[in-house]
């Protein structure tokens, strides 16, 4: 009797202690035999990085469009557009148009005048929004110094418009600087009136 109950027991133990051990160490472990290995579920998710997105503010202006364009009128366009920008949104040029002083290039502001003259016309003036020319606390306007300004700057002078502001800086670049104020009045357009309004607002120095 004491044999086949010896017997029993070391069977009993093979069968069922090692079951039971594995089943400790895995639930230790955390991971039971019977679940996945796959290292990929055991991976962090990684979230993906948040792009940010800076909104870009456009800032409409409205420019007035005359002279020999195909379509004259107001438009509205975008700040830092500049006069070519203008004279395009027009229809263009028409077949007198004279474009030989227009400054292509220039920068418009909103309320600018753009005109385009015809072959032979004397263009005419009209104000233009102040820009560079700052006011000081005693509200004179400060002086524009003839000899270094760009034609931005002399478009602030009353009568100047784009075509007599780049005139003036052609004539400048060709012969030199000026040595009097009234050698303004050797620029083509600029005439006594003219130069009467001009003569209190500009310096050479």
């Amino acid at each position: 009797m004491i044999i086949p109950i010896a017997a029993i027991a070391v069977l009993s133990s093979v069968l069922f202690f090692p079951r039971e051990q594995t089943d400790l160490v895995s639930e230790e472990r955390g991971q039971s035999l019977f679940e996945p290995k796959d290292p990929l579920l055991q991976m962090e998710e990684i979230e993906p990085p948040v792009e940010q997105v800076t909104e870009v503010v456009t800032v409409s202006i409205l420019v007035d469009v005359k002279g020999a364009v195909k379509h004259p009128g107001l438009y509205s366009l975008q700040e830092g557009d500049r006069l070519l920008d203008a004279v395009q949104a027009a229809g263009g040029y028409t077949e007198e148009a004279e474009t030989r002083l227009l400054n292509y290039a220039q920068k418009l502001q909103d309320e600018s005048v753009v005109y385009v003259p015809v072959v032979g016309e004397e263009p005419p003036t009209y104000e233009q929004p102040a820009s560079s020319v700052a006011s000081t606390g005693s509200n004179q306007t400060t002086k524009v110094n003839i000899n270094t300004a760009n034609e931005m700057d002399f478009q602030t002078l009353p009568g100047i418009g784009p075509s007599k502001a780049m005139a003036i800086v052609k004539f400048r670049e060709e012969h030199g600087v000026f040595s009097q104020l009234d050698g303004l009045k050797q620029v083509s357009g600029i005439g006594d009136k003219t130069f009467e309004k001009l003569e209190s607002l500009i310096t050479l120095n």
